[in-house]
């Protein structure tokens, strides 16, 4: 029998650690969407102020990708309460974002998308606006559309070039 240092009776030996173990790196949102660092960024000055709930409406959602994207964020960052609203014209791209909706499981997220006239969804909104709404420009949208997209929401996000 070949007695082996590192090893007993009792099995291998454990080594101590000398150093103390890394802190598991928070795991990294990827959305390729340009007004993603304003939402980040929105969230997190937000969540400085010691909030724990906040709602977020995407006027023009497609198939919801920055705004799922924006409430897995907001409950990264510890948010408890989060509402999210889905607006678009495009009757699948909305039932697309409704399927993807139901891949998240997290009771702090509430997420909804209706297929709805801007204006009139919007409308609705400004007796109790969101905390942050995402826009993608007023090229081609109605008076009523912008009026209705200003009022709204108190931190407005828009596309980049339509912004500057």
């Amino acid at each position: 029998m070949t007695h082996l240092p590192e090893h007993s009776i009792g099995g291998p030996r454990r080594r101590l650690r000398t150093q103390p173990r890394r802190a598991a790196a928070a795991p990294r949102l990827r959305c390729r969407d340009a007004r993603w660092p304003a939402v980040a960024a929105a969230l997190s000055a937000l969540r400085a102020t010691k909030r724990c709930s906040v709602r977020i409406i995407d006027t023009d959602c497609g198939t919801g990708t920055l705004l799922l994207c924006a409430a897995r964020h907001a409950r990264m960052l510890g948010f408890t309460a989060i509402e999210v609203l889905g607006i678009d014209d495009a009757e699948a791209l909305v039932e697309r974002a409704r399927v993807a909706a139901n891949g998240v499981r997290d009771p702090a997220i509430g997420l909804t998308f209706e297929t709805r006239d801007l204006a009139s969804a919007l409308g609705d909104e400004a007796d109790f606006p969101a905390d942050i709404v995402l826009w993608h420009g007023a090229a081609g949208c109605s008076c009523d559309a912008v009026h209705a997209v200003e009022c709204a929401g108190r931190t407005l996000i828009a596309e980049p070039a339509v912004a500057a």
